[in-house]
């Protein structure tokens, strides 16, 4: 047998706390991408580079390699485009 729920949130309703961190981090991240390119220049090269590969994955996916498979054609005719 079930516990029956007797206090807290009911089901799907959202955590007041965590709505509000969400909206100053929002914010505060807002305002960092409005400064970012100045910032950058006035970093050393090797820091703005480990900075860029850092923030990388949140602008490019992933790439994964997709293995050939045995009897897969090979090569591919761009002429068609």
């Amino acid at each position: 047998m079930k516990n029956k729920k007797t206090g807290g949130r009911e089901k799907g309703t959202p955590n007041l706390l965590t709505k509000e961190m969400r909206a100053i981090l929002k914010d505060i991240i807002s305002k960092e991408l409005n400064s970012i390119s100045e910032k950058l220049e006035k970093l050393e090269s090797d820091k703005r580079l480990d900075v860029i590969l850092k923030l990388l994955p949140y602008v490019l996916p992933k790439v994964e390699s997709v293995p050939m498979e045995k009897g897969e054609p090979f090569g591919h005719n761009f002429s068609e485009y």
